[in-house]
């Protein structure tokens, strides 16, 4: 019975957030399939989560807490990159550190995903402990809004590049 009001509740907020999103106003309203997913399996383990707390009209509030706290953190994570940009942008990053001139971009795209970006890294230098080292900024791009990132790497002895921060 309490698994069966968890969904009966995750349903309700998935239809408050999906009216949020602008499903209901002609189309998608900008969310992807992942984000969908996202929201929903989200909205799903956070109301099945909120139901085993409290007690009463308590854990029916725990339970609509956690459908909207679960569909947000869900909605999130649907948006972000997917395990294939993040190949394109990890060759990209490796060949930009490792042959690039300072200040010059290399772009990576998926072309499955939509998403893509630039890799453009900066000055080579030495730590004190004899690592070679090169900052690098990278800027994705998805759903046509921007994101940039700066980072440092450095190379192992094995001759890779690991990433820094």
């Amino acid at each position: 019975m309490k698994l069966l009001k968890a969904f009966a509740i995750a349903g309700i907020g998935l239809s408050l957030a999906a009216c949020d999103q602008g499903i209901y106003n002609g189309g998608m309203g900008g969310m992807g399939p992942k984000q969908t997913v996202g929201t929903g399996a989200g909205a799903l383990a956070g109301g099945v989560i909120g139901s085993q707390f409290g007690g009463g009209e308590g854990r029916l509030w725990a339970t609509g807490a956690g459908v909207l706290i679960g569909a947000l953190m869900g909605s999130e994570i649907g948006k972000s990159l997917d395990r294939a940009d993040r190949a394109y942008m990890g060759r990209t990053t490796y060949s930009a550190l490792e042959n690039n001139p300072s200040g010059q971009a290399s772009r990576w795209s998926n072309p499955d995903s939509g998403h893509y970006g630039t890799v453009t890294p900066q000055p080579a230098y030495t730590t004190s402990s004899g690592r070679p080292c090169r900052e690098y900024t990278q800027t994705i791009y998805i759903d046509g809004r921007s994101q940039q990132a700066h980072g440092t790497a450095c190379r192992m002895q094995d001759g890779s590049w690991q990433i820094q921060n």
